[in-house]
């Protein structure tokens, strides 16, 4: 009798598992780790610079709401760009004063991660308000330590916060979210 020989084939689920994880990969690079570098990056950075670093950031986040062409849409890209900003712009003048923010701007963080999650959610404007409060505070504590002169200034930046209304959709509150952004630019200019 003549044998038969039976030739394996090698498994295919190796290929299948390398696969999964070059698209697990390929998705954590170009989806879900976004800007994080560059913000660990900034950070950084205005940690060691020092007053220019406080001046750049505020100046950054000046320019962007300056340049503001309508740009709040239904993802909240610009909201939340808007509070990376102002969160980087506070830290770096914070450490101009030796005012202590971190807790704050770690609560600050949230809210911003908040509104980009879900873009038809109708929390936005809470976790919005929460984040602009929380900076108004920041910022008037600064104010009252290091700028008493700026005090009205700061008062308005708080009172801006306030006018936000979590119970109504973000969109249609632009004026108020835009208003919060103008002020919080106004009294950081003037802190410069």
């Amino acid at each position: 009798m003549a044998e038969i020989k039976i030739e394996k084939k090698p498994p295919v689920w190796p290929w299948i598992l390398a696969a999964l994880a070059l698209v697990a990969l390929l998705l954590y690079f170009f989806v879900w780790n976004r800007d994080d570098t560059d913000t660990m990056a900034t950070t950084d950075e205005m940690d060691m610079a020092g007053p220019a670093a406080s001046t750049g950031a505020v100046a950054e986040y000046i320019d962007y709401v300056n340049n503001d062409a309508d740009k709040m849409g239904l993802d909240h890209d610009y909201a939340n760009a808007a509070l990376e900003k102002l969160t980087r712009a506070v830290e770096a003048k914070a450490a101009d004063t030796g005012y202590d923010v971190k807790a704050d701007l770690d609560e600050v963080q949230q809210y911003a991660d908040n509104i980009t999650k879900d873009e038809f959610a109708t929390t936005h404007a809470n976790s919005i308000r929460k984040a602009d409060e929380t900076l108004a505070r920041a910022l008037q504590n600064m104010q009252m330590a290091k700028y008493p002169a700026l005090s009205a200034e700061a008062e308005a930046v708080t009172n801006a916060a306030n006018q936000i209304n979590p119970d109504v959709l973000t969109l249609d509150q632009k004026g108020a979210v835009k208003g919060f952004f103008s002020r919080a630019a106004d009294l950081l200019q003037k802190m410069n």
